[in-house]
């Protein structure tokens, strides 16, 4: 793979509800592995906070949720997991073809290792000490209802409390990897920690340094989703708006 091919272009989108950010997440997965599209880091929002279900775990056990999160909109993910209430977070997701060099030896999970230590060198530049959670290596759907209350090997913790998680899809073709960085909390069932408690400071004006510290030589320029990768995911996001889709299981 040439260097071309092998820089990772990175973009940021507006806040956008679940299902149409999920749609993009799938979309640049599909035009990833297909060749349509280069290999790419997105950071996004949600608007308004969402309730994000793991592939496998169950509607009702959403339904049966106390308010708030009971009451905000759900989606669900075609990644697996627990659940996530999106609100004061910063979003990202890398999407990557099975042969790029970020993907060392052809080990997806490496993925994993290397996106955090990225988000652990920010925060450890705003002054924030982050370490490791503990096995098992996946959030699990037999486990907690929401991922941010047990940890992974994977994950960055703050004082005993989850910070970041991410989880994966992959195909034959590309891996699709996003993951949330808590920035503040207003709900309760949020028992998690959150970059306000330990410093005031605008995220966006570090996704630079953050793209640059997960992809390294592989940056490229910041760019924009294209018509293409726009046409399919609005065709996409009819999926994740379905009932038949978020209550399949």
């Amino acid at each position: 793979m040439n260097q071309s091919a092998s820089t990772v272009r990175w973009l940021t989108d507006p806040p956008l509800d679940g299902p149409t950010n999920m749609a993009r997440d799938e979309a640049l997965l599909q035009r990833v592995g297909g060749g349509q599209s280069p290999p790419t880091l997105r950071f996004y929002r949600w608007s308004p906070a969402t309730i994000s279900l793991g592939y496998f775990q169950s509607y009702q056990d959403f339904a049966s949720l106390p308010p708030p999160a009971a009451t905000l909109p759900v989606v669900r993910r075609q990644t697996g997991g627990g659940a996530i209430l999106h609100d004061q977070e910063l979003t990202y997701s890398l999407t990557l073809p099975l042969d790029h060099p970020l993907i060392d030896k052809g080990n997806p999970n490496d993925l994993y290792d290397r996106v955090h230590e990225g988000f652990a060198a920010v925060l450890g530049y705003l002054g924030i000490a982050v370490s490791r959670g503990a096995p098992p290596r996946a959030c699990s759907h037999r486990g907690p209802f929401f991922c941010f209350e047990q940890h992974t090997c994977f994950d960055l913790i703050v004082n005993g409390h989850k910070i970041l998680g991410s989880a994966q899809r992959r195909t034959k073709q590309a891996v699709l990897q996003h993951g949330s960085l808590v920035l503040g909390r207003r709900h309760e069932q949020q028992t998690c920690a959150a970059v306000a408690d330990y410093c005031s400071v605008a995220m966006d004006c570090y996704l630079d340094r953050l793209a640059s510290a997960i992809l390294h030589d592989y940056t490229g320029r910041q760019d924009a989703l294209g018509p293409g990768e726009l046409a399919l995911a609005d065709q996409l996001r009819g999926k994740y708006e379905d009932p038949a889709w978020t209550r399949k299981r």
